[in-house]
This record gives C-alpha cells, structure tokens and sequence, in this order.
C-alpha cells in the first residue's frame, strides 16, 4: 500500500529550549496528517450528521533522530484495519527527501459516539480501508 505523505513545517514553537522538535509534538504531527488522510470534511460530516467521532485508543513512539526548527518533514501515514472497531495508522517522519524515518509511530483509533461508547467504524471508512488495502 503506497503511503499518504502530508508535508509539515517546524517552527518554533514545535521546539524546545535546545532547539529540537518537543517529543510531544510528533503526536501533532501525526494527528494532522491523520486528519488529511481521512478528510477534514468528513471527519466533520461523521461528527456533526452521525455523532461519531475518532480517538486514539493507543500511541507508540519511537525517536531515532530529532527534527530542528526550520526543518521540513513528511509525515507518512499508512493505515491498517484490525477489526470493525479498530484502526492502526502506521506513521513516520522523515526529512523530505530522506527514506530514513526520524520518528515512528503507531497509533491505534476507535470510535465513540457522543456518550463516548465504543462503536463500529463508520461504514465508509472500512470501505476506503478494505479498498486500499486490496489495491496494494
């Protein structure tokens, strides 16, 4: 399965004191790639029409090399479907340009609805999933 790559800026206020990207703020990084992989519109449209929503259910980081500021990533994401209720995005970040990933990540999501019980993952997502799963 090809990834989706979605591109991001370190500024300073990713940084800490020594300059290095924050390790907290991967999860930044991820969570917004995240969001451009499935859709802002739809992940607004799940919420606001079918009250469901995303959220990480476990996180796993591994840092092999720090970001500075200034530097330009991609966060590269590829999603996985364990189950009707489960999804894992496999995410790293690199350097643009570089296979050699700096930071990655495993991050497992469910869904809840508006009482913040678990459901199923919405139809249409499992779709997409299935299909690009089947297509790699």
């Amino acid at each position: 399965m090809t990834h989706h790559i979605h591109h991001c800026q370190v500024y300073y206020e990713d940084t800490d004191l020594s300059g290095m990207v924050y390790h907290a703020n991967y999860l930044k990084f991820f969570e917004r790639a995240r969001e451009h992989f499935l859709g802002p519109d739809e992940l607004v449209r799940l919420l606001q029409e079918e009250g469901i929503g995303f959220v990480v259910y476990k996180a796993a980081l591994s840092y092999r090399e720090g970001a500075r500021l200034g530097d330009k990533l991609e966060i590269r994401s590829r999603l996985e479907l364990v189950s009707a209720f489960r999804l894992i995005f496999h995410q790293n970040a690199h350097r643009i340009d570089n296979d050699r990933p700096m930071v990655e990540g495993r991050i497992e999501l469910v869904c809840v609805n508006q009482e913040q019980k678990l459901v199923p993952l919405p139809s249409g997502v499992v779709d997409s999933v299935t299909a690009l799963q089947e297509s790699s």
